[in-house]
C-alpha cells in the first residue's frame, strides 16, 4: 500500500489545467502502471503574516506657541520629534505541504471503470472518479481613489511679506495665525454664499475649497507638527510538530521595528500552538498486521489546535485551526470502484487530506 516508486509518476497520463496560476494533473491509472496512481498526504504549515507601522513625528517650529496663537490643545501638538515603529495587525493562514514520510497509492482493479485522481502539481491529492475544480479566490474590494486627498502645498509659498519680515518666533507665529483665521473666514464665506467673485459652479467652488483647506492645513502644521506613517510586512512560517508554548516566533523593537527572535533588542511576540482535539486512533502501522489488510485509500482525519499570537499582554491574534499532523490517519476499500455502474467519485481538502464528500 504504502510505495515510494516516484517512477510511477513517468508512467501515467498526465493532463494539466491551470487556473488562476494554481496547477492541478489529472492522473489516470493506467494498465502500464499497474492501475495505480501514487499521493502524498499534507502536513500543515502556519504562515503568520505581519503588518506593522513606522512612525515618523516631527515638531513644527511654533509648536511652544500653539496653545497661545490658535488655542490648540497641547494633546495635539507633537512636542518632540520621535521615531517610532506599532504593530498592526496579526493574520494567520494554514497551507498544507506534501509529507514526503507519507506517500501512498491508489490502487484499482483492471475492472473499474475510467479511474482516474486529480493531484496538485506538488501530489495532494483533490479527486478520485470525480472532475475537480480549483476554488476561487474570495473577492477583494477594489481599491478606490481618495476623493477627499488635498493639493499638496510648499508651506514656504505661503509666506507673506508681513510674515518674512517679522523678527522673533513668536512674532512670526502670530502673523501665521492671522493667516490660518482669514483661511477658515474665507472658506466660511465660500459655503455660505458670501464670498466675493466666487466660483459659479459646483465643481469650481470644490476646487477652492480644496486648496483654502490645504493652505491652512500646511501652515497649521508649523504648530502642530507632522506625522509620518509608512506601512511594512513580514511573513514567518511555523511546522507544528508537537504543541507549543510562548514559542518566540520574532522579537519587536519600539525603536527598531521586527528584530530575530534572538535579539534582546526587542521584546518577544509569541505563538502558541495547543492540540484541542487530535482525531480517531491512527490506522494499524505493524508492517505484519498491515500487510494483510485489503488495498485501500489512505486518508487524513485532522486534528484541530487552538493558535494564539500575543505580545506581552495583548492577544494579536487567536483561533482554532485545522492541523493535519495532529489527527490521524483512516481509510477507505478500494472496494468502492469495483461496481462498474455506479461508480464512487470522491472529493478531498488537498490542504489538509481530509475527505469532503464521496457521492455514488
Amino acid at each position: 500500500m504504502k510505495r515510494l516508486n516516484v517512477l510511477l509518476l513517468l508512467l501515467l497520463l498526465v493532463s494539466v489545467s491551470l487556473v488562476a496560476q494554481t496547477k492541478v494533473i489529472k492522473m489516470s491509472a493506467t494498465k502500464s502502471a499497474d492501475y495505480g496512481v501514487q499521493y502524498f498526504l499534507p502536513k500543515t504549515v502556519l504562515t503568520i503574516s505581519v503588518e506593522y507601522s513606522k512612525i515618523t513625528q516631527k515638531a513644527g517650529l511654533y509648536a511652544k506657541y500653539a496653545g497661545t496663537s490658535l488655542g490648540l490643545d497641547e494633546k495635539s501638538v507633537i512636542q518632540e520629534d520621535q521615531i517610532y515603529y506599532i504593530l498592526d495587525k496579526i493574520s494567520v493562514e494554514s497551507k498544507g505541504i506534501p509529507d514526503k514520510k507519507e506517500s501512498y497509492l491508489v490502487e484499482f482493479k483492471s475492472k473499474t471503470t475510467a479511474p482516474f485522481v486529480y493531484l496538485t502539481e506538488d501530489g495532494l491529492i483533490c479527486t478520485i472518479n470525480a472532475e475537480y475544480e480549483i476554488p476561487k479566490p474570495a473577492p477583494q474590494n477594489a481599491k478606490t481613489g481618495d476623493d477627499s486627498k488635498l493639493p499638496v502645498v510648499n508651506v514656504e509659498s505661503l509666506f507673506t511679506e508681513e510674515y518674512l519680515r517679522a523678527g522673533s518666533p513668536l512674532t512670526k507665529a502670530k502673523v501665521a495665525a492671522k493667516r490660518i483665521i482669514e483661511w477658515r473666514e474665507s472658506r466660511n464665506d465660500l459655503l455660505t454664499g458670501n464670498a466675493e467673485n466666487a466660483p459659479r459652479d459646483g465643481e469650481g467652488i470644490k476646487i477652492a475649497l480644496a486648496n483654502l483647506e490645504a493652505q491652512e492645513k500646511a501652515m497649521i502644521e508649523l504648530f502642530t507638527g507632522t506625522t509620518t506613517v509608512e506601512k511594512f510586512d513580514s511573513e514567518f512560517e511555523v511546522e507544528p510538530v508537537t504543541d507549543l508554548s510562548k514559542e518566540v516566533l520574532f522579537r519587536f523593537s519600539k525603536y527598531l521595528g521586527i528584530v530575530d527572535a534572538d535579539d534582546l533588542s526587542g521584546s518577544p511576540v509569541y505563538i502558541n500552538v495547543i492540540k484541542t482535539d487530535e482525531g480517531d486512533e491512527n490506522i494499524e502501522t505493524d508492517p505484519k498486521k498491515k500487510a494483510k489488510e485489503p488495498e485501500s485509500i489512505v486518508y487524513n482525519l485532522p486534528g484541530k489546535a487552538s493558535v494564539e499570537v500575543f505580545f506581552g499582554l495583548n492577544s494579536l491574534y487567536k483561533n482554532t485551526i485545522q492541523i493535519a499532523q495532529f489527527g490521524s490517519k483512516q481509510i477507505l476499500a478500494t472496494s468502492l470502484f469495483d461496481d462498474r455502474k455506479a461508480p464512487v467519485k470522491i472529493y478531498f481538502y488537498p490542504h489538509t487530506g481530509a475527505i469532503k464528500q464521496i457521492v455514488q
